[in-house]
């Protein structure tokens, strides 16, 4: 790169920080300001010493600031990957507003240099920070997941709680419930679970005093099994020892069938997983996991082709009121972020959940290569 691009790209890098910093700040001080007596009390608890005396003003205030901090940190991680493609438009924005104003468009146009030209370093930043997105999303997001589900009155708990799972469908007709279920060790206890047949009728009963995951089903610990056919069909009713259960619903889909908000932390190995077992998975929910797997794909690549698009209100040959460009770019970047957030959540009918996603990618691909052209130079 040349010392004009390192110089656009510093720029362009050092607003995107800014404007994340700033965002940042801005949701955390609002939600602190909102509980902030929560936090305190959380923070009085925590820092109170053995014999449970009120700690003094400071240390309660440092208590305060580490458990707001312990709250948000991991959902800041989170928050970086739904607001990046609405930064990198508006740090696009924000770098361009200073080489206009400081008339640094006019100087490379007067050295033979195409505006054209600005917008290859910026890309090459936006690009490398779309790896680090999807390096977010795929790496750090999944080890952070149970830290995502806490609410304000979870800080400091670093796992999941115990809790009791209702009946719950599986994909091969069955229906699961457990009296306690514990996602850090995958063990249920006090299991029953409901088998039908192909008429909606309850077919068999299984019990079991406790079940371990093994990757593919449940090793059952005093399981039994009991027929619920008509007596006219002549099969016993005595109770039969059962061993193993297989199923879809492993402690993953539990978690995900009691905080749907946890699908946004899979990654992409985790839903390839999950779509493997096709003969046993719910055909609505391979719809969500092949949507989540590929959605994010198609959001860097809207991210990416929105970036391209703004990029002509704003890469001007003439100076130009940066505010009425930022009014002319604000309908079409916002339709293009939302195209390209809703494609990836919600299913189109008549095609397949992995190439939906993909469509306003398509759109989005199309009107950039015209924006292209939109750039005087």
């Amino acid at each position: 790169m040349t010392i004009l691009d390192r110089y656009i790209a510093r720029q362009f890098l050092t607003n995107v920080v800014v404007l994340l910093v700033i965002l940042f700040s801005f949701v955390v001080v609002i939600d602190a300001s909102i509980n902030l007596s929560r936090f305190a009390n959380t923070a009085s608890k925590l820092a109170a010493d053995e014999s449970g005396a009120e700690p003094g003003a400071i240390r309660k205030a440092i208590a305060t600031l580490l458990v707001i901090a312990d709250l948000w940190w991991p959902r800041l991680l989170q928050l970086f990957n739904f607001l990046i493609g609405l930064v990198l438009v508006a740090a696009m924005g924000f770098t361009c507003t200073q080489l206009s104003r400081h008339r640094e468009f006019i100087a490379m146009l007067a050295a033979g240099i195409s505006l054209q030209r600005v917008g290859r370093p910026i890309l090459v930043v936006a690009v490398l920070v779309s790896v680090v997105q999807l390096a977010n999303q795929e790496f750090v997001v999944p080890r952070i997941a149970p830290l995502l589900l806490r609410d304000h009155g979870e800080i400091g708990e670093r796992s999941l709680s115990v809790t009791a799972i209702p009946l719950t469908a599986d994909g091969a007709n069955r229906r699961l419930r457990a009296h306690a279920f514990d996602p850090e060790t995958g063990t249920l206890t006090g299991v029953y679970v409901m088998e039908r047949d192909d008429a909606g009728r309850m077919s068999r009963r299984i019990t079991a005093d406790a079940a371990t995951w093994n990757g593919r089903g449940w090793d059952l610990q005093n399981g039994y099994a009991v027929p619920l056919t008509p007596l006219s069909e002549g099969l016993s009713r005595t109770p039969t020892p059962v061993d193993f259960l297989e199923s879809t619903l492993g402690p993953t889909e539990l978690i995900l069938k009691r905080f749907d908000k946890y699908r946004n932390a899979l990654s992409f190995m985790q839903t390839t997983r999950l779509l493997q077992r096709r003969d046993l998975l719910d055909p609505r929910d391979a719809d969500n996991y092949q949507r989540i797997r590929w959605g994010r794909f198609a959001m860097v690549a809207a991210n990416l082709l929105t970036l391209f698009i703004a990029m002509p209100f704003f890469i001007t040959r003439e100076p130009a009121n940066m505010v009425v460009q930022c009014l002319k770019a604000s309908p079409i970047t916002i339709a293009a972020l939302m195209g390209g957030a809703l494609g990836s959540a919600a299913g189109i009918p008549g095609l397949p959940a992995a190439v939906g996603v993909f469509i306003p990618v398509m759109i989005l691909v199309t009107v950039a290569l015209a924006a292209r052209s939109f750039i005087k130079t």
